[in-house]
């Protein structure tokens, strides 16, 4: 055999490399549009409904505890969870709107 043969057939060549890093950057452009893109509009979205509370709204915190919004402040809400129960939580703590006109 030719020691030119043996030569390049034992190094990489020039186009695997770069081949190497359009694959990295595929899968990381593949990787955002699939799960980065989609985590970041559904925190949008439960921040814009964190944000447009209004009394009587019914809500479920992320300990699945249901209420009725009675009273809302900067960073926390006050929910009737029963007849004169009421409880103060977090507005971090409200994930979802059961409002009749939100299940419509």
């Amino acid at each position: 055999m030719n020691i030119v043969t043996l030569l390049q057939t034992a190094a990489p060549a020039q186009g695997s490399q770069w081949t190497m890093w359009v694959m990295l950057a595929l899968i990381f452009v593949v990787m955002w549009f699939f799960m980065i893109r989609p985590q970041r509009k559904q925190q949008k979205e439960l921040q814009n409904f964190r944000d447009s509370l209004k009394k009587g709204d019914k809500v479920v915190t992320v300990g699945g505890i249901y209420g009725t919004v009675c009273d809302i402040k900067d960073k926390t809400v006050l929910i009737e969870v029963d007849n004169n129960v009421k409880i103060r939580v977090s507005k971090q703590a409200l994930v979802k709107d059961f409002s009749e006109t939100a299940q419509q």
